[in-house]
């Protein structure tokens, strides 16, 4: 099983009942939980560990999950309140406004989770949960328990606007990738994290000196590259789409590429530090096919195995 491990919310998206006025509609989202969902639609097996709320936003999370074959098991229920992210989409890119003060998938500690059963083989962390206290800490905790022996993955999903101790978010993104077997950014995360004037190139070479065996860079319409630490390079086009918007694209990219590794029995620690370029390929392309069918549909909305 592939646990993901981080936030779940509630997008509240636009629509525009009237010329002039606008409502919100309340859909799951985050980063992470659109990553379980996109994994659980493609059929590998996949479970969501969080922090979610008994209200009724904390029901519809669970709902969702379950409907899209995430295992429920590791959630964490508490009766604090659900994070919301109040979405604005301009030309189809979505910006966001969090609601997440003292919030069930926030306020977590380490030992809040129990051990993990032998059947989680590997482990993805990422989104807003990588940047707020404490879940952040346990999180980052977590990482470091478990990593010895499970694959790891991490797509910090950098939100600048969300990030109020920039100097400690760096230091615990470090360690996390550091300990981390693959990393994927965007090409905007990769100018955040190393904004010194350097080629895409250089950063990706200060990422790998980190320690992961693969990271892999997401640029939107220019396509993906993945980079191995064995001087593999792989690039691969956008798959071709007509986009709605981008909510949720490189999340179902992450699921896609997790997917295909899984399916291709490479989801091992072992085995991504000797990826052949071949199977690399197919696990990027797999990504980006995947992420092509999310952005031509409005909202999060990974498709299932079958609309591939």
């Amino acid at each position: 099983m592939i646990l993901c491990c981080g936030d779940a919310l509630i997008d509240m998206m636009p629509i525009a009942p009237q010329p002039g006025t606008i409502a919100y509609v309340p859909k799951p989202g985050g980063a992470v939980l659109n990553t379980a969902v996109a994994l659980g639609r493609l059929g590998a097996p996949v479970g969501l560990l969080t922090g979610v709320s008994h209200d009724m936003f904390g029901q519809q999370l669970a709902a969702h999950i379950s409907h899209s074959h995430v295992d429920t098991a590791h959630l964490l229920w508490s009766d604090r309140p659900t994070t919301l992210a109040f979405v604005q989409l301009v030309h189809g890119q979505a910006s966001y406004c969090f609601y997440d003060e003292n919030s069930a998938g926030r306020m977590l500690d380490i030992a809040d989770i129990p051990a993990l059963p032998n059947a989680v083989t590997a482990l993805f962390f990422g989104g807003i949960s990588l940047a707020s206290d404490p879940a952040s800490d346990c999180y980052a905790a977590l990482l470091e328990r478990e990593a010895p022996t499970r694959v790891v993955m991490v797509d910090p999903n950098i939100r600048p606007g969300f990030i109020k101790d920039a100097a400690r978010y760096r230091q615990r993104l470090d360690r996390m990738m550091a300990q981390a077997d693959i990393v994927k950014v965007s090409d905007e995360d990769l100018n955040w994290l190393f904004p010194a004037p350097q080629s895409d190139e250089q950063k990706v070479t200060r990422l790998l000196a980190l320690g992961p065996a693969l990271v892999v860079v997401t640029r939107g319409n220019e396509g993906a590259d993945g980079f191995m630490t064995n001087g593999t390079h792989i690039h691969i086009p956008a798959a071709p789409a007509k986009i709605v918007d981008t909510v949720g694209a490189g999340d179902t990219f992450n699921a896609g590429l997790l997917a295909k590794l899984s399916e291709l029995n490479c989801l091992s620690k072992d085995q991504i530090k000797t990826l052949p370029p071949k199977i690399l390929h197919t696990a990027l392309n797999h990504g980006a096919k995947v992420a092509a069918k999310t952005v031509a549909r409005e909202g999060a909305d990974p498709p299932w195995a079958e609309a591939l």
